[in-house]
């Protein structure tokens, strides 16, 4: 069985791209960082999502021999001009807290009026392989930032997202409504193809 690592912690990362993968890339095994011998994340520096994807994707491969994925993804504000952006989990601070964030970009945006509240989710992928050259693939999400936070699903700024065309948040959409039209979708789909003809599946 082909083995891929996902270069993340985060769980619901990790279930999103094993249900993404595992119709395309049959028989593929998807591991987590848990599921490896532990190493020294880098710090995403990059100014951008592809730039930090490759970090993270390199720093794995270096660390584990393993054909690796890795994703920088985030939240890009059009009245904001484009922020948080690669700030996006990082926006109340350096813990990463999700609630922190979404209520200070609903704070930032009190003043904002719906016309200007404009958004987009945005997706880059890494898939990297010892000796081969890199991969990189993006995905977008266009919508809107709403004045509350609804729904319990998701993770992130899902609560505050509403998809252009959808009258529900991201957050309160079903999985497979929201694998069907999210960023982090639309790249690993993308991707897909090149990691079963990469690793021969």
């Amino acid at each position: 069985m082909s083995k891929v690592l996902l270069a993340s912690n985060n769980q619901k990362k990790l279930e999103e791209l094993r249900r993404i993968l595992a119709p395309i890339v049959p028989g593929i095994e998807v591991l987590g960082l848990a599921d490896v011998t532990p190493y020294e994340e880098p710090a995403e520096t990059e100014p951008t999502f592809e730039g930090n994807a490759l970090l993270k994707a390199h720093a794995a491969v270096a660390a584990t021999g393993l054909p690796s994925i890795a994703d920088d993804s985030g939240i890009c504000v059009d009245a904001l001009n484009g922020m948080p952006g690669v700030l996006s989990a990082r926006w109340s601070g350096p813990a990463k807290d999700n609630h922190a964030n979404n209520v200070l970009l609903l704070g930032q945006l009190e003043d904002v009026p719906d016309e200007r509240r404009g958004a987009s989710f945005v997706a880059a992928v890494a898939f990297c392989r010892p000796g081969a050259e890199d991969e990189i693939v993006r995905g977008e999400m266009p919508g809107s930032v709403i004045r509350e936070l609804r729904g319990t699903g998701g993770f992130g700024y899902d609560v505050l997202f509403q998809a252009e065309g959808y009258d529900l948040t991201t957050a309160e959409l079903s999985i497979e409504e929201k694998d069907a039209i999210s960023h982090r979708g639309k790249a690993l789909r993308q991707l897909a193809p090149l990691v079963a003809k990469a690793l021969g599946a």
